[in-house]
Order: structure tokens, then C-alpha cells, then sequence
């Protein structure tokens, strides 16, 4: 079974980076689309971006230009690099893995973006 671990969360000042990285547990990491979702208080989860198995990447319209997906088969991981920070951009940020039917959650890394 899948298991997401996410890490790199934290504070950061605005207009300042941070790097996501959700390490991933099992053999066909390579098949999943994988994507970071996040949620701020008071409102829904929403997509921030994801990422195929082949490299194709989407992102939100709030965040393109900002930040990039990438993934790396071979160490099973996914990151997110995250630049030029908003407040806005203050969530909980999860990992999530989808294969057809399946699809299993990271627990989440708090990001807060505040002077």
C-alpha cells in the first residue's frame, strides 16, 4: 500500500521560496499521477498543481509562474518549489498519489506565509 510522508513546510517572510517534497512508499511510484493539494482555514481543498507519469504538468491559475511540480521516479519522490510566497498562499499543503480508482492522502505540511 502507498504511504505519502510531506515535509519542507514552515514560515517564510513574503515574496520568499520554499521547496515541498512528498516521499513515497511502494514499487510503481512512476504510474501515479501525483499532485500537491492544499487547504486554508475556513475553506476547501484545492489543487495546486499536478504531475503524470509522463511529465505532464498542470497547474492552478493562482499559482502558475510561481511554482513548479517536478517528480523523481527513482527516488519516488515529488516536490514542489514555491516562489515568490503570498499570504494567500497560507495552507496546509498535501500530497496525493491517483491510480484509476486509487487514490491515498499525505497527511499535510503547514505553510504560512506571513512578514
Amino acid at each position: 500500500q502507498v504511504q505519502l510522508v510531506e515535509s519542507g513546510g514552515g514560515l517564510v517572510q513574503p515574496g520568499g521560496s520554499l521547496r515541498l517534497s512528498c516521499a513515497a512508499s511502494g514499487s510503481i511510484f512512476r504510474l501515479y499521477v501525483m499532485g500537491w493539494y492544499r487547504q486554508a482555514p475556513g475553506k476547501e481543498r484545492e489543487l495546486v498543481a499536478d504531475i503524470t507519469s509522463g511529465g505532464s504538468t498542470n497547474y492552478a491559475d493562482s499559482v502558475k509562474g510561481r511554482f513548479t511540480i517536478s517528480r523523481d521516479n527513482a527516488k519516488n519522490a515529488v516536490y514542489l518549489q514555491m516562489n515568490s510566497l503570498k499570504p494567500e498562499d497560507t495552507a496546509v499543503y498535501y500530497c496525493n498519489a491517483k491510480l484509476g480508482d486509487f487514490e491515498v492522502w499525505g497527511r499535510g505540511t503547514l505553510v504560512t506565509v506571513s512578514s
